[in-house]
């Protein structure tokens, strides 16, 4: 598969974005409603782009699907059960973070079954789940009630149903509504990303969908009855909504209040709400259209290597949550402009060599094990 190194700009983006969630604090007096204004702008939105360019990466890698479904399928089970494990290993160390990789590997799984499919029926696909899955999500949750959350680790697998639940359903990342991101992003690696129009069309459709959601957002919550029926399910009573609205602006965690329905409209970081789907889709197409777009406004600029860490997210994140649960684990503004250079410099210098990150090495080396039929054009005589 050859590389585009667009979508690696747009994983730089997610990657960073994600350092600035962890990094920064989310108080700030200074900041509109009492939040950080850069953690406001990063917050949902980074992990989100991650999770849809997670959806361009299969689509790419998986071009080929039709000749060999099953090989591709199995390759894909492969990487994902490697990605998990990762997540789960990082999950037990004492970071501080909700580590994302166990969530994502599972994710995978659900290209399975559509792995073949065109962009237009995954692009449908992901708009039906979109409006479906927070609707489920809702019902599921008031019957199963809030269990605490955790950050799956390797000794939650000795209690796979509470774990299960975690990852699909009442977790930080839950796959039942992230899923939306994977199949969104993989009708977009079905386009051909190349041509010239493609990043244009992709950033105005996403800040079309991104400032939908906003205004709709913004019209539901402005009605009384509304704010008192959100305000309720907090516990709150109907003068607080200040209150309320900084909750909103630092996110919640995973899922919404599973009382109201009305929460279904209502846009915060990690809600999973109809309108954060489709508001954190909408930026992370924005994100990558404009990546694409800026790749081929200005190609004398050396891209694969500035993108270099893009290349190597896994290896990259991975190594940001081990260092923040290390002795050295500082946050900061002056934390982050480390981990971001420092991200920068390791990409850049693996990618003038050029090689694979560790990480990315291994899963690879691990798939490749699955053998793919040889095209024939490619075969000898």
């Amino acid at each position: 598969m050859t590389r585009v190194v667009g979508v690696d700009l747009a994983r730089l983006a997610a990657l960073v974005g994600m350092f600035a969630a962890h990094l920064i604090s989310p108080a700030d007096p200074r900041g509109p409603g009492g939040v950080d204004a850069l953690f406001q702008v990063v917050a949902g939105r980074s992990s989100a782009l991650f999770a849809l360019l997670a959806g361009v990466g299969i689509a790419l890698a998986s071009r080929g699907a039709a000749a060999d479904p099953a090989g591709h399928r199995l390759r894909l089970v492969v990487r994902s059960g490697l990605v998990a494990l990762v997540g789960l290993a990082l999950g037990g160390l004492p970071s501080g973070l909700a580590v994302i990789l166990a969530f994502y590997g599972v994710l995978f799984l659900c290209a399975l079954p559509v792995l073949t499919w065109r962009a237009r029926s995954l692009a449908v696909l992901a708009l039906a789940w979109g409006l479906a899955s927070p609707v489920v999500s809702l019902l599921l949750r008031r019957l199963v009630g809030a269990p605490g959350k955790i950050v799956p680790s390797l000794p939650d697998l000795a209690h796979p149903g509470e774990l299960g639940l975690e990852l699909l359903l009442t977790g930080y990342y839950p796959v039942l509504t992230w899923a939306t991101y994977l199949f969104a992003g993989m009708a977009v690696g079905r386009l051909d990303l190349r041509r010239a129009t493609a990043g244009p069309r992709l950033a105005l459709t996403g800040a079309w969908l991104a400032t939908l959601a906003l205004a709709t957002s913004a019209l539901l919550t402005s009605a009384p009855g509304v704010r008192s029926a959100l305000l309720a399910d907090q516990g709150l009573a109907t003068g607080d909504w200040a209150q309320l609205d900084t909750q909103l602006r630092r996110g919640l965690h995973g899922t919404h209040p599973a009382g109201s329905g009305w929460w279904l409209g209502v846009w915060s970081p990690h809600s999973g709400s109809v309108v954060d789907l489709a508001h954190t889709t909408g930026c992370a197409l924005l994100v990558l259209g404009l990546a694409l777009w800026l790749v081929r406004l200005v190609p004398a600029l050396p891209w694969r290597v500035l993108a270099g860490a893009g290349a190597m997210t896994l290896t990259l994140y991975s190594t940001h949550v081990v260092v923040l649960a290390s002795p050295f684990g500082a946050r900061g503004e002056v934390a982050l402009l480390v981990h971001t250079v420092l991200a920068l410099v390791v990409g850049a210098a693996f990618a003038a060599v050029p090689t694979r990150g560790p990480l990315e090495a291994m899963v690879s080396a691990t798939t490749r094990l699955v053998p793919l039929p040889v095209p024939a054009a490619s075969r000898p005589d």
